[in-house]
Parts: structure tokens; C-alpha cells; sequence
């Protein structure tokens, strides 16, 4: 496997190998030893999978207290996943990360804890499964506005279908500092 870092400090792409012949194809998507070794977490405890469908929007989304770290990968479909660094102390604050994951790229996306996380379906459905370092809280649970023009997302869709909750998400400047990561 490759991992690639990106701009922003702790999000890693990992692109698997791939063992592919006439009948179709292989590949691990979780190794304990080796994505630890790699500099991942050792322990995930909750894998999660949704189905969307075209021009759906999720997130942007994250828990603090109690934070999730999300190992990323879209099974079939394509996405446009973006991670935001919501740490207050990161040089990086504010900015965001994006990149298209597929199931014909088979890249993963690792977005530890502190970032805002979230996705844009590009083809008529997609199959997204991640693996999570903290089990779903509610009430830790809140979000970002996903068209917060301080964060400037460059969304490849102007009209998403949202959650009511997510239509509702406050811009990053509007959430209290106690919610966000030191």
C-alpha cells in the first residue's frame, strides 16, 4: 500500500494494492499490523456504511467531546469527500481537503480526529463505508454549514439534497470554542 499526507497535518490517502486479474480483483482494506505500522490507528470500533444517491450531501459533520477518526472508502459510486481542520491551535485552521474517492480508485481516506467531515455524491448512488475510532455519540454530534463562505468549499454541485439538520448546520464562526478542537 501507498499512503500519501496532504496539505492538511494528520489526513492521509492510502491507496491499496490491488490484485486484479480476468475475474475481477483483490485487495485488503483493514490490516491492523500494517496500517498501524503505517502510522494509522491500531483500533477501530464501529464501521459504518451508507448508500446515497445522486446530489446528496452529507455533513459536514463531527463528535467533540468524544471524537471519531474515519477510515474512508467508497465501495461502488463515486464522491467527492472533504475533510475541514476544525483544530483552533492548527496553523491550517479552517482550511479544507477534498479529493474523489471511487470504487474504481479504491483510495482510502483517513480523517483523524479534529476535522469536520463530509460528501458529495457524483454518481447516481453511492456506497461509502468507513471504519470509526469511537462509537457514534449523539449528543457529542453537531456540524458546519456546508456552504460557509469562509471555508469556501469547492463543491462540484451547487443544489445538494440535505438533511434537515445539515440545511441547518451553523458557519464555522458561529460555533463556540468549547465545541471545537484545541
Amino acid at each position: 500500500m501507498k499512503i500519501q499526507t496532504c496539505q492538511l497535518a494528520g489526513l492521509l490517502i492510502i491507496e491499496p494494492k490491488v490484485f486484479g486479474d480476468a475475474r475481477g480483483f483483490f485487495l485488503e482494506t483493514w490490516n491492523q499490523r500494517e496500517y498501524r505500522h503505517d502510522g494509522l490507528p491500531a483500533e477501530f470500533v464501529q464501521d459504518n456504511l451508507s448508500l446515497s444517491r445522486r446530489g446528496t450531501l452529507r455533513g459536514l459533520h463531527f463528535q467533540n467531546p468524544r471524537p471519531q477518526g474515519k477510515l474512508l472508502q467508497v465501495l461502488q459510486g463515486e464522491v467527492f469527500d472533504v475533510a475541514v481542520d476544525i483544530r483552533r491551535a492548527s496553523a491550517t485552521f479552517g482550511r479544507w481537503y477534498g479529493l474523489v474517492l471511487s470504487g474504481e480508485n479504491k483510495l482510502q481516506f483517513y480523517v483523524p480526529p479534529g476535522f469536520a467531515h463530509g460528501f458529495a455524491v457524483l454518481s447516481d448512488t453511492a456506497l461509502v463505508h468507513y471504519k470509526c475510532t469511537d462509537f457514534y455519540s449523539p449528543k457529542d454530534e453537531t456540524g458546519l454549514r456546508w456552504d460557509d463562505p469562509d471555508l469556501a468549499i469547492q463543491w462540484p454541485l451547487s443544489q445538494p439534497l440535505l438533511s434537515p439538520r445539515d440545511a441547518q448546520a451553523p458557519r464555522l464562526r458561529e460555533l463556540p470554542p468549547e465545541r471545537l478542537f484545541p
